[in-house]
């Protein structure tokens, strides 16, 4: 199954095109636009990307955010509005890409992912920051909006929010993104925790199904959150025309989240590792004791097949060499006698040494 949409031009196409498949022509985006005044921060939403001009102009810094899938058209408006580069736009409008961040001047270009649990597994969503002095826009292409909660701590009077600049709504952003994978790890751990109690009770063939998607998606958040963990260090060592000097202190302390994370995915991940050879043990043990259950039951039945072979030789009894048994009127009844008692002992024997 696909965990991320990619979407890329075909190879020969120029850098920085923007075009879109005839079959995601029909696209639908909301554009919310906050800031603008410190001292009132109520989100406004904006019909198309020129009712975001205005904002431009007033020194506080304002927050855009489009969230849906975006037109070429609407991008391109977008680049020229904020004085984009091309090859960021591409990227924006070619989702799938992998997490990086890069430095033009008079703004910074991050592309980071955020992990979403649907109904069909882990998906991965590709979220576009551009952070100028005075303002910030995140597009999101994915039906939900994830910085719900940041938005709503703005509207109630978040005062450290209104107070920064656009370097710290940044913080807060990455800061979302990072956080909303806790959920997740979470989801993994019970996830876990059943497939012990399944691999070391019952195993079944589905068991090791579970096991193998849990270790695809557990690679695919490694390989999600690594090169974010570079774009977070980088933003909280190095230095920056829009990242102040006080605000690093912050994206230091997203730091250390997402190395808190990245050590409890690989913590999973062999875990993980460790089932897949707590199953084959255990299937192993399973079919070790089926075949000495069946080992078992076949010797309790070898001597009695040798005493059925052995009377069921019907000699001439006229002969001086033949069996005496074969004249005795309760023989059939004694034979019987004789295989239920050695079979008897045979069980009793196995029993006692605890073979079986």
């Amino acid at each position: 199954m696909a965990y991320f949409a990619k979407r890329y031009h075909p190879p020969g196409t120029p850098p920085g095109t923007l075009t879109s498949d005839a079959a995601e022509a029909e696209t639908h985006y909301s554009i919310n636009v906050i800031g603008g005044e410190k001292d009132s921060m109520m989100g406004r939403q904006l019909g198309n990307v020129q009712d975001c001009k205005p904002y431009l102009s007033n020194p506080d810094a304002c927050w855009f955010h489009f969230q849906g899938a975006m037109d070429p058209e609407s991008i391109r408006q977008l680049g020229a509005l904020f004085d984009l580069h091309s090859l960021t736009l591409e990227d924006v409008l070619n989702v799938g890409q992998r997490p990086k961040m890069d430095v033009f001047d008079g703004y910074l270009f991050v592309i980071m992912s955020l992990p979403v649990r649907t109904a069909h597994g882990l998906m991965i969503e590709q979220i576009s920051l551009f952070i100028g002095k005075n303002y910030v826009v995140s597009v999101c292409p994915g039906p939900e909006d994830p910085f719900g909660p940041i938005r709503q701590r703005l509207h109630n009077g978040g005062m450290r929010l209104r107070k920064h600049q656009s370097d710290y709504l940044l913080y807060s952003l990455l800061d979302m993104i990072i956080d909303l994978c806790y959920p997740v790890l979470e989801e993994f751990d019970e996830r876990i925790e059943q497939l012990e109690d399944e691999v070391l009770n019952q195993p079944t063939r589905g068991s090791l199904q579970n096991i193998h998607i849990a270790k695809r998606e557990l690679q695919l958040l490694r390989r999600m959150l690594w090169p974010q963990r570079e774009i977070l260090h980088a933003l909280s060592r190095d230095e920056f025309a829009v990242i102040q000097e006080h605000t690093q202190i912050y994206f230091r302390d997203c730091y250390d989240h997402i190395i808190q994370i990245l050590e409890i995915i690989e913590t999973y991940r062999d875990t993980t590792s460790s089932l897949l050879d707590v199953y084959l043990s255990s299937v192993s043990n399973r079919l070790n004791e089926t075949m000495r259950s069946l080992t078992l039951l076949a010797t309790v039945f070898m001597p009695l097949t040798f005493i059925v072979g052995l009377y069921g030789m019907n000699f001439d009894r006229a002969s001086p060499f033949n069996m005496p048994e074969l004249g005795w009127r309760y023989g059939y009844f004694l034979v019987w006698l004789l295989m239920l008692v050695v079979g008897a002992l045979m069980v009793v024997f196995f029993k006692r040494r605890k073979w079986w």
